[in-house]
């Protein structure tokens, strides 16, 4: 199995629209791949999925041992692995970058293909591509695809500028108002919401194939020659360091306002024996018979109203924590709260189990990875986990679910709830600690 990975000298560049190209056009060429990607994220994977048909994983090096990196990144049912990486190369948690995707290609031995956005620079590419190649040894960039080029003209300035460095130039991006995706707050609209994905995606692979007005086309033969194979271990099993599952049968909410569960951890319970049954709030479906509840995070304040107005739901998930445990993360912490207020001001009644109350009307970001250990719960134990939301804290009365540090190591105040056998907080767990 062969790898590459997609980075960029910073936010911004259009590493997302580059790789969903970059992913359907290696698809319909009929290569067996699948796409990865590096950090936190649970929104880009679905769009990979939709790529390429096949499942995307996170590999995030602050969260998770080279080892358990390795096994998630190894598949013996495709050939191609794409990562795409977040933020810029080599930005990660503080205070040296740790987490960034060039500990990805250091780790797998991965080449990058850096994907520049070219729309305001002509000849400085050449200096900006230089120092990333010449930063650091062990992160080789193998080649440049360069996004939002303007003309033919532009592409020749470019690529002439190039010319120089030895790093093939793979292909050229234009500017084009289409090849945006529409965003909300936590970032891109969730791929199931997105009208019209398929003729986006195949809109984006087309015009990456075909490169820039004037330009040559995607060169996809030296792009497949750049792939090296992935370097680690990958004899270690897939349920590396993770604790027995929290329960042995486990009901998962999973719907629009319940989507953020990361499936390496769902994949991991499965492995070691439970059983997971689905079910949609949204759909005011009736908590399945468990032996605990899981209501993970996504947009339960786009969708209060209608939580709080199904009843079936409500009522049997009040039922099922009178005797079972119940744990929410970030948006499923929300709703197993008293009230949750929308950004219109609008205050819905939750369920009651906890003593919260969370506001959108007032927002502020709250984002980081989070070093936390739980004394009691479902989720005891000390994790990784990262937190990315917008909402404020009303009140919050009752235990404290975890002892909590930033990624610096500081000291943070306890999050989260835990009041008798029902638990939540802000935090997404990726891996334990």
């Amino acid at each position: 199995m062969k790898g590459l990975i997609l980075a960029a000298p910073s936010s911004g560049a259009g590493k997302t629209t580059v790789t969903l190209a970059l992913l359907r056009l290696l698809n319909r060429a009929g290569i067996h791949l699948r796409g990865a990607k590096s950090g936190p994220d649970y929104i880009d994977p679905k769009f990979h999925e939709a790529a390429c048909r096949q499942p995307c994983i996170n590999l995030d090096a602050w969260a998770m041992p080279p080892a358990r990196i390795a096994s998630l990144a190894a598949s013996p049912s495709v050939d191609l692995l794409v990562i795409e990486g977040a933020m810029g190369l080599f930005d990660g948690a503080p205070p040296a970058g740790r987490g960034a995707v060039a500990d990805l290609a250091r780790q797998l031995a991965l080449p990058v293909i850096l994907i520049v956005d070219a729309g305001r620079m002509a000849q400085s590419v050449a200096p900006l591509v230089a120092g990333f190649a010449g930063f650091d040894p062990d992160v080789r960039i193998a080649g440049v695809i360069l996004n939002r080029v303007g003309s033919a003209r532009h592409a020749r300035m470019l690529r002439a500028a190039l010319a120089p460095l030895g790093r093939p130039v793979l292909g050229t991006l234009p500017r084009r108002a289409d090849l945006a995706l529409p965003s909300r707050h936590l970032g891109l609209v969730q791929a199931g919401e997105t009208p019209d994905l398929d003729a986006f995606l195949d809109r984006a692979a087309d015009a990456l194939a075909a490169g820039a007005p004037g330009d040559r086309p995607f060169d996809l033969d030296t792009t497949l020659a750049l792939a090296s194979p992935l370097a680690g271990s990958v004899a270690t099993s897939a349920r590396t360091g993770f604790p027995p599952p929290p329960a042995q049968h486990i009901a998962v909410a999973q719907d629009a306002a319940f989507a953020f569960a990361y499936p390496h951890m769902l994949d991991t319970w499965r492995a070691a024996g439970a059983q997971l049954s689905f079910f949609s709030p949204l759909a005011d479906d009736a908590v399945p018979r468990c032996d605990l509840v899981f209501l993970p995070g996504g947009y339960p304040e786009l969708h209060a109203g209608r939580l709080a107005a199904n009843a079936a739901f409500l009522t049997s998930l009040r039922r099922h924590a009178a005797s079972a445990p119940v744990y929410g993360e970030c948006g499923g912490y929300m709703v197993l709260g008293d009230a949750l207020t929308d950004e219109n001001g609008t205050c819905h009644a939750m369920a009651g189990l906890l003593r919260l109350q969370t506001s959108f009307q007032r927002r502020k970001l709250h984002l980081g990875y989070r070093s936390l250990v739980a004394d009691a719960g479902p989720m005891s134990g000390a994790w990784a986990g990262h937190e990315f939301h917008y909402a404020t804290t009303i009140r919050a009365e009752g235990d404290a679910l975890f002892q909590a540090c930033d990624a610096e190591g500081t000291p943070l105040p306890a999050m989260g709830l835990r009041q008798g056998q029902v638990c939540g907080s802000f935090a997404h767990l990726i891996e334990p600690a």
